[in-house]
Protein backbone atom coordinates (compact mmCIF):
# COMPACT_ATOMS: atom_id res chain seq x y z
CA UNK A 1 0.00 0.00 0.00
CA UNK A 2 1.10 3.69 -1.04
CA UNK A 3 1.72 5.57 1.90
CA UNK A 4 2.17 9.66 2.10
CA UNK A 5 5.95 9.65 3.03
CA UNK A 6 8.85 10.46 0.34
CA UNK A 7 12.13 9.49 1.60
CA UNK A 8 15.41 9.47 -0.09
CA UNK A 9 18.46 7.09 -0.28
CA UNK A 10 22.44 7.52 0.92
CA UNK A 11 24.21 6.27 -2.26
CA UNK A 12 24.23 4.31 -5.58
CA UNK A 13 23.00 1.38 -3.57
CA UNK A 14 20.63 0.07 -1.12
CA UNK A 15 21.72 -0.43 2.27
CA UNK A 16 20.09 -3.10 4.44
CA UNK A 17 18.30 -0.11 6.36
CA UNK A 18 17.13 1.58 3.61
CA UNK A 19 15.64 -1.93 1.72
CA UNK A 20 13.53 -1.96 5.91
CA UNK A 21 12.85 1.58 5.78
CA UNK A 22 11.09 1.24 2.01
CA UNK A 23 9.46 -1.53 3.34
CA UNK A 24 6.98 0.70 5.85
CA UNK A 25 3.41 0.75 4.63
CA UNK A 26 3.77 4.70 4.88
CA UNK A 27 6.09 5.39 2.85
CA UNK A 28 4.68 6.42 -0.63
CA UNK A 29 7.64 7.28 -2.52
CA UNK A 30 11.23 7.36 -3.29
CA UNK A 31 13.30 10.69 -4.18
CA UNK A 32 16.98 10.36 -5.89
CA UNK A 33 19.17 13.14 -5.58
CA UNK A 34 22.74 13.59 -7.54
CA UNK A 35 24.57 11.33 -4.83
CA UNK A 36 22.47 8.57 -6.00
CA UNK A 37 23.95 8.69 -9.77
CA UNK A 38 27.59 7.05 -11.30
CA UNK A 39 26.26 5.99 -14.23
CA UNK A 40 23.00 4.56 -16.38
CA UNK A 41 23.78 0.93 -15.80
CA UNK A 42 23.80 1.76 -11.88
CA UNK A 43 21.16 3.84 -12.04
CA UNK A 44 18.63 1.28 -13.86
CA UNK A 45 19.99 -1.09 -11.62
CA UNK A 46 19.07 1.02 -8.21
CA UNK A 47 15.70 1.83 -9.62
CA UNK A 48 15.08 -1.79 -10.39
CA UNK A 49 16.34 -2.76 -6.92
CA UNK A 50 14.06 -0.37 -5.44
CA UNK A 51 10.79 -1.28 -7.61
CA UNK A 52 11.30 -5.23 -6.50
CA UNK A 53 10.93 -4.77 -3.31
CA UNK A 54 7.42 -4.07 -3.00
CA UNK A 55 3.76 -4.97 -5.41
CA UNK A 56 2.78 -2.58 -6.23
CA UNK A 57 6.13 -1.23 -6.60
CA UNK A 58 7.25 2.28 -5.12
CA UNK A 59 7.02 5.53 -6.98
CA UNK A 60 10.30 6.81 -8.19
CA UNK A 61 10.74 10.65 -8.27
CA UNK A 62 13.60 13.32 -8.90
CA UNK A 63 14.26 17.23 -9.53
CA UNK A 64 15.49 16.89 -12.93
CA UNK A 65 14.39 20.60 -14.61
CA UNK A 66 17.25 21.09 -16.98
CA UNK A 67 19.60 23.90 -15.82
CA UNK A 68 21.05 24.06 -12.81
CA UNK A 69 18.45 21.41 -11.03
CA UNK A 70 18.96 18.36 -13.55
CA UNK A 71 20.46 15.50 -11.05
CA UNK A 72 21.76 13.33 -14.30
CA UNK A 73 24.20 15.45 -16.70
CA UNK A 74 26.00 12.70 -18.13
CA UNK A 75 25.05 11.01 -21.36
CA UNK A 76 22.95 9.01 -22.14
CA UNK A 77 21.23 11.82 -20.72
CA UNK A 78 20.55 14.73 -22.74
CA UNK A 79 21.75 18.39 -21.17
CA UNK A 80 18.92 20.56 -20.71
CA UNK A 81 19.58 24.34 -21.24
CA UNK A 82 18.00 26.89 -18.23
CA UNK A 83 14.10 27.27 -18.86
CA UNK A 84 14.98 31.04 -18.90
CA UNK A 85 16.19 30.18 -22.12
CA UNK A 86 12.86 29.35 -23.01
CA UNK A 87 11.69 32.17 -22.36
CA UNK A 88 13.83 34.13 -24.15
CA UNK A 89 13.10 32.06 -26.91
CA UNK A 90 9.46 33.34 -26.78
CA UNK A 91 10.64 36.46 -26.92
CA UNK A 92 12.27 35.70 -30.43
CA UNK A 93 9.53 32.98 -32.13
CA UNK A 94 6.63 32.03 -30.10
CA UNK A 95 5.83 28.62 -32.09
CA UNK A 96 9.48 27.87 -32.31
CA UNK A 97 9.41 28.36 -28.03
CA UNK A 98 6.72 26.05 -28.13
CA UNK A 99 7.64 23.26 -30.22
CA UNK A 100 10.83 23.26 -28.15
CA UNK A 101 9.48 22.88 -24.92
CA UNK A 102 7.16 19.89 -26.29
CA UNK A 103 10.72 18.41 -27.22
CA UNK A 104 12.25 19.46 -23.80
CA UNK A 105 9.46 17.74 -22.25
CA UNK A 106 9.34 14.41 -23.81
CA UNK A 107 12.69 14.23 -24.01
CA UNK A 108 13.76 14.56 -19.82
CA UNK A 109 10.74 12.40 -19.74
CA UNK A 110 11.69 9.41 -21.78
CA UNK A 111 14.96 9.03 -20.69
CA UNK A 112 13.68 9.40 -16.98
CA UNK A 113 11.26 6.40 -17.17
CA UNK A 114 13.83 4.91 -19.38
CA UNK A 115 16.04 4.22 -16.03
CA UNK A 116 13.58 3.22 -13.83
CA UNK A 117 12.16 6.81 -12.82
CA UNK A 118 8.55 7.84 -12.64
CA UNK A 119 8.26 11.54 -11.95
CA UNK A 120 10.46 14.79 -12.10
CA UNK A 121 9.30 17.58 -9.79
CA UNK A 122 8.26 20.15 -12.97
CA UNK A 123 8.10 22.50 -14.22
CA UNK A 124 9.12 25.44 -12.08
CA UNK A 125 5.84 28.06 -12.70
CA UNK A 126 7.62 30.78 -10.18
CA UNK A 127 8.17 34.01 -12.23
CA UNK A 128 11.32 35.52 -13.39
CA UNK A 129 11.16 38.68 -11.08
CA UNK A 130 14.72 39.12 -11.06
CA UNK A 131 15.01 38.67 -6.55
CA UNK A 132 15.27 34.97 -5.92
CA UNK A 133 18.99 33.59 -6.85
CA UNK A 134 17.47 30.17 -6.02
CA UNK A 135 14.92 30.49 -8.29
CA UNK A 136 16.83 32.70 -10.71
CA UNK A 137 17.11 31.20 -14.41
CA UNK A 138 15.19 28.35 -13.19
CA UNK A 139 12.12 30.49 -13.90
CA UNK A 140 10.37 30.53 -17.14
CA UNK A 141 9.01 34.10 -17.86
CA UNK A 142 8.29 37.10 -15.97
CA UNK A 143 4.83 37.30 -17.51
CA UNK A 144 2.63 35.16 -15.82
CA UNK A 145 0.64 33.61 -19.24
CA UNK A 146 4.07 33.19 -21.03
CA UNK A 147 5.03 31.12 -18.12
CA UNK A 148 1.30 28.72 -18.20
CA UNK A 149 1.61 28.48 -22.24
CA UNK A 150 5.21 27.06 -22.29
CA UNK A 151 4.43 25.30 -19.05
CA UNK A 152 1.34 23.36 -21.18
CA UNK A 153 3.57 22.38 -23.64
CA UNK A 154 6.41 20.92 -21.82
CA UNK A 155 3.70 19.15 -19.75
CA UNK A 156 2.12 18.11 -23.08
CA UNK A 157 5.44 16.38 -23.94
CA UNK A 158 6.23 14.76 -20.76
CA UNK A 159 2.98 13.12 -21.08
CA UNK A 160 3.76 12.07 -24.32
CA UNK A 161 6.22 10.11 -22.48
CA UNK A 162 3.87 8.81 -20.43
CA UNK A 163 4.87 11.11 -17.30
CA UNK A 164 3.03 13.02 -15.09
CA UNK A 165 4.53 16.49 -13.58
CA UNK A 166 4.47 18.76 -10.60
CA UNK A 167 4.16 22.36 -11.19
CA UNK A 168 6.19 24.16 -8.37
CA UNK A 169 6.42 26.64 -5.94
CA UNK A 170 2.57 27.64 -5.26
CA UNK A 171 1.76 30.07 -4.74
CA UNK A 172 5.54 31.46 -6.12
CA UNK A 173 8.59 31.61 -4.78
CA UNK A 174 10.30 34.21 -7.46
CA UNK A 175 9.53 37.19 -5.63
CA UNK A 176 11.46 36.89 -2.13
CA UNK A 177 15.07 37.42 -2.08
CA UNK A 178 16.04 34.99 0.49
CA UNK A 179 16.45 30.86 -0.18
CA UNK A 180 14.39 28.60 1.03
CA UNK A 181 16.90 26.15 1.85
CA UNK A 182 18.29 28.24 4.20
CA UNK A 183 16.60 31.31 5.53
CA UNK A 184 12.83 31.78 5.64
CA UNK A 185 11.60 33.73 2.77
CA UNK A 186 8.92 36.60 3.19
CA UNK A 187 6.73 37.90 0.52
CA UNK A 188 4.50 40.63 2.01
CA UNK A 189 2.52 41.80 -0.87
CA UNK A 190 -0.95 41.33 -0.71
CA UNK A 191 -2.76 38.56 -1.56
CA UNK A 192 -4.50 39.26 -4.62
CA UNK A 193 -1.38 40.36 -6.25
CA UNK A 194 0.35 36.99 -5.67
CA UNK A 195 -3.16 35.40 -7.34
CA UNK A 196 -3.04 37.73 -9.73
CA UNK A 197 0.76 37.22 -10.98
CA UNK A 198 2.38 34.56 -9.33
CA UNK A 199 -0.24 31.74 -8.82
CA UNK A 200 -2.10 32.64 -12.24
CA UNK A 201 -0.39 29.76 -14.34
CA UNK A 202 -2.27 27.15 -11.78
CA UNK A 203 -5.48 28.56 -12.72
CA UNK A 204 -4.89 28.35 -16.09
CA UNK A 205 -3.07 25.06 -16.79
CA UNK A 206 -6.06 23.22 -15.08
CA UNK A 207 -6.52 19.48 -14.83
CA UNK A 208 -2.85 19.46 -16.73
CA UNK A 209 -1.33 19.88 -13.65
CA UNK A 210 -0.90 16.18 -11.80
CA UNK A 211 0.97 17.87 -8.47
CA UNK A 212 2.06 20.81 -6.88
CA UNK A 213 4.34 21.53 -4.70
CA UNK A 214 4.18 24.77 -2.22
CA UNK A 215 6.96 26.81 -1.56
CA UNK A 216 8.80 27.32 1.87
CA UNK A 217 7.56 31.00 2.12
CA UNK A 218 5.70 33.05 4.24
CA UNK A 219 2.85 35.65 2.64
CA UNK A 220 2.04 37.21 5.83
CA UNK A 221 -1.05 38.92 4.35
CA UNK A 222 -2.73 35.86 4.20
CA UNK A 223 -1.32 33.20 6.68
CA UNK A 224 1.64 33.41 9.39
CA UNK A 225 2.22 29.98 8.22
CA UNK A 226 4.62 28.85 5.14
CA UNK A 227 2.34 28.22 2.51
CA UNK A 228 2.83 24.51 2.37
CA UNK A 229 1.84 24.25 6.10
CA UNK A 230 -1.04 26.32 5.26
CA UNK A 231 -4.74 25.23 4.48
CA UNK A 232 -5.62 28.77 3.22
CA UNK A 233 -3.64 28.28 0.84
CA UNK A 234 -3.83 24.49 0.23
CA UNK A 235 -7.38 24.34 0.57
CA UNK A 236 -8.58 27.68 0.28
CA UNK A 237 -6.80 29.04 -2.81
CA UNK A 238 -5.34 25.92 -4.72
CA UNK A 239 -8.16 23.68 -4.43
CA UNK A 240 -11.24 25.93 -4.03
CA UNK A 241 -10.45 29.01 -5.60
CA UNK A 242 -8.37 27.75 -8.23
CA UNK A 243 -9.27 24.26 -8.73
CA UNK A 244 -6.62 22.45 -8.35
CA UNK A 245 -7.41 18.53 -7.95
CA UNK A 246 -3.87 16.88 -8.12
CA UNK A 247 -1.45 15.47 -5.69
CA UNK A 248 0.42 18.09 -2.91
CA UNK A 249 4.15 17.52 -2.19
CA UNK A 250 5.58 19.32 0.35
CA UNK A 251 9.06 20.92 -0.30
CA UNK A 252 12.38 19.20 1.22
CA UNK A 253 11.26 19.46 5.05
CA UNK A 254 14.80 19.25 6.16
CA UNK A 255 15.24 22.84 4.64
CA UNK A 256 15.31 25.90 6.54
CA UNK A 257 11.85 27.31 5.45
CA UNK A 258 10.70 24.44 6.77
CA UNK A 259 11.89 24.43 10.66
CA UNK A 260 9.01 27.58 11.82
CA UNK A 261 6.92 24.62 11.88
CA UNK A 262 9.03 22.36 14.52
CA UNK A 263 10.99 19.47 14.37
CA UNK A 264 10.47 16.87 11.89
CA UNK A 265 7.04 15.21 12.98
CA UNK A 266 5.83 18.30 13.72
CA UNK A 267 6.73 19.44 10.09
CA UNK A 268 5.15 16.64 8.93
CA UNK A 269 2.00 16.46 10.10
CA UNK A 270 1.50 20.13 9.88
CA UNK A 271 2.18 19.41 6.30
CA UNK A 272 -0.86 16.68 6.53
CA UNK A 273 -3.04 18.94 8.49
CA UNK A 274 -2.98 21.48 5.89
CA UNK A 275 -3.97 19.45 2.91
CA UNK A 276 -0.26 17.81 1.48
CA UNK A 277 -1.09 14.52 0.37
CA UNK A 278 2.65 13.54 0.24
CA UNK A 279 5.71 14.76 2.74
CA UNK A 280 9.23 14.99 1.84
CA UNK A 281 11.64 13.46 4.63
CA UNK A 282 14.96 13.66 2.65
CA UNK A 283 18.35 13.96 4.15
CA UNK A 284 18.42 12.75 7.31
CA UNK A 285 17.17 8.39 7.92
CA UNK A 286 17.02 9.29 11.28
CA UNK A 287 14.57 11.93 11.05
CA UNK A 288 12.41 9.90 8.19
CA UNK A 289 12.34 7.16 10.77
CA UNK A 290 10.77 9.34 13.47
CA UNK A 291 8.00 10.76 10.19
CA UNK A 292 7.01 7.19 9.38
CA UNK A 293 6.84 6.34 13.06
CA UNK A 294 4.83 9.24 14.57
CA UNK A 295 2.84 10.87 12.06
CA UNK A 296 -0.77 10.16 12.44
CA UNK A 297 -2.21 9.69 8.31
CA UNK A 298 -5.76 8.03 7.52
CA UNK A 299 -5.77 6.62 3.41
CA UNK A 300 -8.80 7.98 1.58
CA UNK A 301 -10.36 8.06 -1.87
CA UNK A 302 -9.60 11.34 -2.75
CA UNK A 303 -5.73 10.41 -2.40
CA UNK A 304 -6.18 7.37 -4.12
CA UNK A 305 -7.08 9.32 -6.63
CA UNK A 306 -4.29 12.05 -6.76
CA UNK A 307 -1.77 9.12 -6.49
CA UNK A 308 -3.68 7.75 -9.99
CA UNK A 309 -2.89 11.64 -11.42
CA UNK A 310 0.91 11.04 -10.99
CA UNK A 311 1.51 7.32 -11.60
CA UNK A 312 3.02 6.94 -15.24
CA UNK A 313 0.81 5.59 -18.04
CA UNK A 314 1.88 2.87 -20.27
CA UNK A 315 5.07 0.92 -20.60
CA UNK A 316 8.71 3.13 -20.42
CA UNK A 317 11.04 2.63 -23.83
CA UNK A 318 14.62 1.27 -22.47
CA UNK A 319 17.57 3.53 -23.54
CA UNK A 320 18.56 0.97 -26.03
CA UNK A 321 14.71 1.48 -27.38
CA UNK A 322 14.68 4.93 -27.49
CA UNK A 323 18.08 5.15 -29.45
CA UNK A 324 16.23 3.62 -32.23
CA UNK A 325 12.89 5.68 -32.09
CA UNK A 326 12.41 8.15 -34.75
CA UNK A 327 10.46 10.63 -32.30
CA UNK A 328 12.83 10.82 -29.75
CA UNK A 329 15.82 11.10 -31.88
CA UNK A 330 14.13 13.97 -33.53
CA UNK A 331 13.14 15.32 -30.51
CA UNK A 332 16.68 15.38 -28.63
CA UNK A 333 18.21 17.00 -31.94
CA UNK A 334 16.16 19.72 -31.41
CA UNK A 335 16.27 20.04 -27.63
CA UNK A 336 20.19 19.71 -28.06
CA UNK A 337 20.34 22.31 -30.91
CA UNK A 338 18.74 24.81 -28.80
CA UNK A 339 20.43 23.69 -25.40
CA UNK A 340 24.00 24.35 -27.65
CA UNK A 341 21.95 27.77 -29.03
CA UNK A 342 21.15 29.00 -25.66
CA UNK A 343 24.02 28.49 -23.57
CA UNK A 344 26.33 31.40 -23.03
CA UNK A 345 29.17 31.99 -25.43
Amino acid sequence: MTGPVVVDVEGTKLGDAERRRLLHPRVGMVILFRRNYESAEQLAALTAEIRALRSPPLLIAVDHEGGRVQRFREPPFTRIAPMVRLGALWNEDVLRACRTAVAVGYVIAAELRAHGIDLTFAPVLDLEWGRSSVIGDRALHRDPRVVALLAAQLTHGMALAGMGNCGKHFPGHGWPAADSHVAVPIDERPRAEIVAADAAPYRWLGIALAGVMPAHVIYPEVDDKPAGFSSRWIQGVLRRQLGFTGAVFTDDLSMAGAAVAGGIVARAQAALDAGCDFVLACNSPAGADEVLAGIRWRRTAAFEQRLARIVPRGTASTMGELLRDATYLAARDEVVAWSEAASPG
